[in-house]
């Protein structure tokens, strides 16, 4: 029987459903158009219509992120797809499984600088794992199989898919593919045994050995993996920004997080330790301080799926590549196996040394001056309330580096934010794409006041797509982290980072109005003693959006910090104030 005729519009909605989307986060145009008009009738495709093609991808993420599914966007060509690059750049440094899908002017128009015309896939190969464009409309559904494909395996990224106007307006049969062709992409390389032999080895005779453990452990959906070989070997471990909730912060053998605002115990652990096992991170630059003085007496275990990040920036004595899952069941397999023969390992001198670390050295603050709220409190409180089941998502700066030390994360992909580029704007869609994909879990956006008013606009998307997120703004009225810096590396000086949202100062948008305005709830502390109120009554309400305006301290400041450019043992726990290593270990 032949298959019927199809526009390649229709086939490439069929196609999406195919690959197992079930949402796409858009927003149509005129290159676009074509394959707006059959997603009216998709049965098991429901479209988001967001506000802006940025909300649009961060959504896509967001959603990715919560659900461990791939992300969809979808945009008109030109500037359509050039508000899509940022959000790209952000999903694929941050190894989100994303497919975005443009429209492009017809295809004997490319290249005659046509209107709405842009080099979609030019401008976002550096920031893409691959990128298709598509003139025949026989190659939809081929395509779209290979674009999930990609985006979900081995290293996850973002895979743009650009369709011209042409291909969408003619016929074709839709025809789903049951094998897919890609010579050259073999993802899924599993770990060598004799590497694994010999990072055993080497952590049965370390004396201070840290696991660190990066996002590629969530990614991998390897937590309860990575868990079992922890527990096994005994050792401590960190988790990267990105790692958060990986392993449950109540963990006995949890340190914290590492790098320039990480915990006092996580950052001594990794520059002491004798032995680091990397698992899933890139050992990049706010982990490891100046590079030349990162860990001087470890030895290197570095496990990774991408084998371009082993040795990258720190030089890996054993190089292992495979998932994150595989990687763990096999050490777990082979360390038991050693362990039954005999157990040499005596890492009490080493506990010692971090249990007091962890305990002189506590995440903490200090009342603030001014008289305003303490923001850490603030935050520290909303994790308290929602609980660890909730779904965090933060925006970039202070409050995100405060979100991620103070709220305690028991369960992976519950804290989502944009640890790569540090994309301002990207909480409010992103918290968007997450109650999307996990409806039945409460979604607080955690922002500054800045990153908030980047892309605020979603919340219309939200109240009338019934996505009713939680946004707590951490009000300080500036530029809170650029702030910190002019404060401790300007002299004071503070060029552009008055954003005059309050503070005595004129109250420029008022956020409780700005939220009534986009039909959602409208609420305001001022005072530390609201604060549990107004975030109990914030969580009361679930039958729309809800924006919490936390006017808090402009001097607060987070630490512990590593500054720019020094050595991690030159961290301070407050200004010009490190720590007292000799007396406290």
């Amino acid at each position: 029987m032949t298959a019927p005729r199809v526009t390649g519009a229709q086939s490439l909605i069929t196609s999406l459903e195919h690959a197992g989307a079930d949402v796409v986060f858009g927003l149509p145009g005129g290159a676009i158009l074509p394959t707006y008009d059959p997603l009216l009738d998709a049965e098991h495709l429901r479209h988001i219509l967001v506000r802006h093609e940025q909300g649009a991808g961060h959504a896509a993420s967001g959603y990715a992120h919560a659900t461990g599914k791939v992300g969809v966007c979808l945009a008109t060509s030109g500037p359509g797809a050039t508000n899509l690059i940022t959000a790209i750049a952000d999903a694929q440094m941050d190894s989100i499984p994303m497919v975005a899908i443009t429209g492009q002017v017809g295809s004997s128009f490319i290249g005659t600088d046509a209107f709405q015309e842009a080099d979609i896939v030019g401008m976002t190969m550096p920031v893409t794992k691959h990128n298709f464009l598509v003139t025949d409309p026989d190659d939809i559904p081929r395509t779209i199989k290979q674009a999930f494909h990609i985006a979900s395996t081995g290293r996850p990224g973002v895979v743009l898919v650009d369709v011209t106007k042409d291909a969408q307006q003619a016929a074709t049969t839709f025809e789903w593919p049951e094998t897919l062709d890609l010579p050259g992409y073999r993802p899924g390389a599993r770990p060598h045994h004799k590497q694994i032999r010999e990072a055993v080895n080497l952590l049965l005779a370390a004396k201070r050995p840290v696991f660190l453990l990066g996002g590629g452990v969530i990614r991998g959906r390897a937590s309860t993996e990575v868990r079992e070989l922890i527990d096994l070997a005994g050792a401590p471990f960190v988790t990267t920004l990105m790692a958060r909730g990986a392993l449950p912060d109540s963990h006995p053998s949890q340190l914290g997080m590492p790098g320039m605002h990480g915990s006092v115990a996580a950052v001594s652990a990794l520059q002491r330790a004798d032995l680091i096992i990397n698992i899933g991170a890139r050992f990049d630059d706010r982990v490891t301080g100046r590079l030349d003085s990162f860990a001087p007496h470890a030895t290197v275990v570095h496990a990774d799926i991408d084998p371009a990040e082993i040795s990258k920036n720190r030089e890996a004595d054993v190089p292992i590549v495979g998932e994150a899952r595989d990687v763990a069941t096999a050490l777990t397999v082979e360390l038991r196996a050693r362990l039954a023969e005999s157990d040499d390992r005596d890492y009490e001198s080493w506990w010692q040394t971090l249990d007091a670390l962890r305990q002189n050295y506590p995440m903490g603050w200090t009342e603030t001056a001014d008289g305003y709220t303490a923001p850490q409190k603030v935050i520290r409180r909303l994790g308290e309330i929602s609980g660890p089941e909730s779904i965090f998502v933060s925006g970039v700066g202070q409050h995100q580096m405060w979100s991620a030390q103070f709220i305690g994360y028991e369960h992976p992909n519950t804290w989502i934010n944009s640890g790569g580029l540090g994309t301002m704007g990207y909480s409010v869609p992103a918290a968007m794409g997450a109650k999307v994909g996990m409806p039945d879990r409460t979604v607080w956006a955690i922002d500054g006041d800045g990153c908030f008013q980047m892309t605020n606009q979603e919340l219309a998307t939200c109240a009338i797509n019934d996505i009713p997120i939680k946004v707590a703004i951490i009000n300080n009225s500036s530029l809170g982290m650029v702030r910190q810096w002019q404060n401790l590396f300007y002299d004071k000086r503070y060029s552009n980072t008055d954003l005059n949202t309050g503070h005595g100062t004129r109250r420029i948008p008022d956020f409780v109005k700005l939220a009534d305005a986009y039909g959602c709830a409208g609420l305001r502390c001022e005072r530390d003693e609201d604060i549990d109120a107004t975030i109990e009554k914030a969580m009361e309400i679930d039958d729309r959006p809800v924006v919490v305006d936390f006017t808090v301290s402009a001097d607060a400041m987070v630490w512990p910090m590593v500054p720019s450019g020094v050595s991690n043992d030159e961290i301070q726990i407050a200004q010009n104030m490190t720590p007292e290593w000799e007396r406290d270990i």
